[in-house]
């Protein structure tokens, strides 16, 4: 930049000064690289930026933030023990309920998250648009797209898979956090319910947590193996835990509903948010009344905390 001497500077009259000052005010009001979550808080309230309380309220989970109500988002990580600059492997994370908070959060600290999503085999010209592979490998893409397309809130995902024949999830001992998050009735539907519990296992450091959100089935119920309707026995959880090498730590209460009856026509997808009402693969029933079980909500969940023995 140019230096001008002192005579020079006072030759500059008022209305230069001003005008100079304007230009730099427009300047700035025309970035497009700046999120409000960049800034300085206006809200004196605001939780501080990179803090999870930050990223659970960001202006990015304006889809997302309907369903805090029922997952209890802060109080579940909290439960699971996150902190800022771990290694997290989120699997099956579907949509992004979940990788939307634990994206921008670990970015912020200097951790790093692995999405293990779905394994997709490729499709084949000719594929049924309908197919379960197809429809799998389209949610797969679409995820991708919004997560990598947007590094500058979500950070650097690294992308890796799970499935009957799926790899390691991450590097062996590398993880601080695995997280199942309502997604063991579908690997138990899917037969790979024991490999997720191994996967996890071998990607977790020792010390490492096992985090376990999960739709819960009432005491005493008799555990179908496939989870038809949804709902798992904790025991068997804690089963499948153990079986795999990990040793219980805690539970917590923070996403128990007391009003789900577990007793719904098309099992736990008749509750919000997917509000079934007719079977998988069966075209809506309009004159379903959804009331009785909007009225209950989202599932009656346990919350699990599992470690890796550190020796």
């Amino acid at each position: 930049m140019a230096r001008f001497p002192a005579t020079e500077l006072r030759r500059l009259n008022r209305r230069h000064l001003l005008l100079a000052g304007t230009c730099l005010v427009l300047a700035g009001c025309g970035r497009n690289d700046v999120e409000p979550e960049d800034e300085a808080p206006v809200d004196p309230n605001a939780p501080p930026v990179g803090s999870l309380a930050w990223a659970i309220a960001g202006s990015w989970r304006a889809d997302g933030r309907p369903r805090d109500v029922w997952r209890h988002p802060l109080e579940t990580l909290e439960f699971f023990e996150i902190a800022p600059d771990q290694t997290v492997i989120e699997m099956w994370p579907g949509a992004g309920y979940w990788t939307e908070i634990l994206a921008p959060y670990l970015a912020r600290g200097g951790g790093r998250l692995y999405c293990a999503n779905f394994q997709v085999q490729r499709p084949e010209p000719g594929d049924d648009p309908a197919s379960g592979n197809l429809a799998t490998a389209q949610l797969v893409a679409r995820f991708r797209e919004r997560f990598e397309n947007n590094r500058r809130i979500y950070g650097e995902i690294a992308m890796t898979e799970f499935g009957p024949t799926s790899g390691p999830l991450a590097p062996g001992g590398s993880a601080d956090l695995v997280l199942f998050m309502s997604q063991l009735h579908n690997w138990m539907a899917a037969g790979i319910a024991e490999k997720a519990f191994g996967d996890a296992f071998a990607a977790l450091r020792p010390g490492g947590t096992l985090g376990i959100e999960q739709h819960r089935a009432a005491v005493g119920s008799i555990q179908d193996p496939a989870a038809a309707d949804g709902y798992v026995q904790e025991a068997f959880v804690k089963q499948l835990a153990a079986e795999a090498g990990f040793a219980f730590v805690a539970s917590s209460e923070v996403n128990a509903n007391p009003e789900d009856t577990r007793d719904h026509p098309f099992g736990v997808w008749t509750l919000p948010p997917e509000r079934r009402s007719a079977p998988r693969g069966a075209a809506p029933n309009p004159s379903f009344d959804h009331s009785p079980y909007d009225a209950i909500g989202e599932s009656d969940r346990m919350t699990l905390k599992f470690r890796k023995p550190t020796a």
